[in-house]
């Protein structure tokens, strides 16, 4: 009978808090696998036990973080208003939650992405995946507001895509400038997009466009001689 001690289930969890920790502050290629057990006060053969490589504990801290973000983002949207509109607007209040906040490094994906080369790369694959589902949640959104404003549908998802860039902007401005006040020029610039489709579609009902009338035919006139 084997008398080795088998590793302790938190392991795995502290080796998750000290690598997401220490990749989100310093990047990727700059966190060793050596710096990452020493932080989270685990055996060397408990970082191989869980994850064997440091790639499938980089996917691992990114798919975790996925769905911790979105569990926060979602809540903290809704909590924002009861109203399609006002969520989407609240959407940028809760990010200038996120950037005031000690520690904000900006969006994880985006920076394990930046630090990835090819497009199939798993960090990219899970980054493309968050993505996908932040990008479906304000498409919930966007569906409700062109739905309670009679509007096109077709237009929710334009504007899905819109708000999602606004998103990301707003998240890198924040990083490099410092300032937090970038979701509030995102927040402005969301607003005019939807007083934009908002207006014209209550333009377009009041003044529906009408077919242009039927031209009767004319019979040629007689000449007299």
């Amino acid at each position: 009978m084997s008398t080795a001690t088998a590793p302790q289930p938190d392991a795995r969890e502290r080796l998750l808090d000290a690598a997401e920790a220490l990749i989100y502050t310093g990047g990727i290629h700059a966190t060793g696998v050596d710096a990452i057990v020493r932080e989270a006060d685990a055996a060397r053969k408990s970082f191989y036990t869980w994850f064997g490589s440091k790639d499938a504990l980089v996917a691992a801290v990114l798919t975790r973080r996925d769905e911790r973000w979105m569990r926060w983002f979602v809540d903290g949207t809704l909590k924002r208003g009861h109203t399609p509109r006002t969520r989407l607007i609240g959407m940028f209040d809760v990010l200038r939650d996120w950037f005031m906040a000690e520690g904000f490094h900006g969006c994880a994906f985006l920076n394990a992405s930046g630090e990835t080369a090819s497009a199939d790369d798993p960090v990219r694959l899970i980054a493309r995946e968050h993505k996908a589902r932040l990008l479906a949640f304000v498409r919930e959104q966007c569906d409700a507001l062109v739905a309670a404003h009679g509007i096109d549908r077709r237009h929710a998802a334009r504007l899905a895509r819109q708000w999602l860039i606004l998103i990301d902007g707003a998240i890198g401005v924040a990083l490099v400038s410092g300032d937090a006040d970038a979701a509030l020029d995102a927040r402005t610039a969301a607003k005019s997009l939807l007083e934009a489709l908002v207006g014209a579609s209550a333009l377009r009902s009041r003044h529906p466009s009408r077919p242009p009338a039927r031209r009767t035919a004319r019979s040629p006139e007689k000449k007299h001689d």
